[in-house]
């Protein structure tokens, strides 16, 4: 089983409190660390999370504002003090590359790797092997953009017992029907829709960055396993959420309920809750009863779907 971990790096918006950094989150999946955001003192929090500097590393900025994305200088360079050779690949919507070149352009010291820039609005952001991140326009003040990381579909469930009665040795001719290969075996062809059971769905982890809460991002968050969702303000504040491109918790807690989530995660949450987060949480709670508040540091490991 690959695991696919997710750990909270900054939860906070705006600005940060004594509790919260500002938005950073990273997904460790199949030797790749992802790492959506990257605000004030990201690389600080990878340290204290103890997520390590992976090779693999893919960052995927949402939208252009401060707080989700001035952790990146500090990261570059500590990159390149660690004498990183492979590139990094930095992903985000329109102006990614001017604030990259912006950034490259003070020379703050020595790079030994290169960056690899892609503006995106909408589509695949990136795809390996084993996983999918795509990307859906989020409703927020400037141009910013949601993101998905979809695990691809597993294999079915292999009929152990009607092989093991056949004599198929276990091995390399199992792991090749699993991949959807046929084998030969004492004179017969085996295909895989013999023993193997229907794709089994991969995990699904959405994150909506800075936003408000929209039909689009129903839909693009349907049936996921994790919502991380803008949850900015209270209730109270709904206008003045909604004005400055933000959402509440009862809001972001109404889209998970719409989506079918099974788990809603409270983000990007304004330092005036410092100390009272748990207004937040009953509110979502009474509309969407999965609801957790995402707290610095706080990981979770995705469980495999049956």
């Amino acid at each position: 089983m690959t695991v696919m971990k997710l750990i909270f790096l900054g939860t906070g918006g705006g600005i940060p409190s004594v509790k919260r950094s500002l938005p950073s989150i990273a997904v460790k999946f199949s030797g790749h660390m992802i790492l959506f955001d990257c605000g004030e003192g990201t690389q600080r929090q990878m340290m204290k999370a103890g997520t390590g500097f992976k090779r693999e590393m893919i960052i995927l900025l949402t939208h252009l504002h401060g707080d989700h994305i001035l952790g990146l200088p500090g990261l570059i360079y500590t990159l390149s003090m660690l004498n990183r050779k492979d590139p990094l690949i930095v992903i985000g919507p329109p102006g990614t590359k001017k604030f990259i070149e912006a950034i490259l352009s003070i020379r703050f010291g020595k790079l030994n790797y290169e960056i690899h820039v892609r503006e995106i609005l909408d589509g695949i952001a990136y795809e390996s092997r084993e996983y999918v991140i795509e990307a859906v326009r989020a409703d927020h003040t400037v141009t910013a953009l949601a993101y998905k990381l979809r695990e691809k579909d597993r294999p079915g469930r292999m009929n152990a017992e009607y092989l093991e009665r056949i004599g198929l040795p276990k091995g390399p001719l199992w792991g090749r029907l699993q991949r959807g290969e046929p084998v030969e075996f004492k004179g017969r062809i085996i295909r895989p829709e013999e023993v193997m059971g229907p794709p089994r769905p991969g995990r699904k982890i959405v994150y909506t960055g800075d936003t408000r809460p929209s039909d689009k991002i129903v839909e693009f968050s349907k049936d996921a396993d994790v919502l991380i969702h803008d949850a900015t303000f209270h209730s109270e504040f709904e206008e003045e959420a909604l004005s400055e491109g933000h959402s509440t918790a009862r809001g972001a807690a109404e889209i998970a309920f719409k989506a079918g989530v099974k788990r809603l995660y409270l983000f990007h949450i304004s330092p005036r809750y410092e100390g009272n987060e748990e207004k937040l949480l009953r509110e979502a709670r009474a509309v969407f009863p999965n609801s957790f508040l995402a707290e610095d540091l706080l990981s979770y490991e995705v469980p495999l779907s049956d």
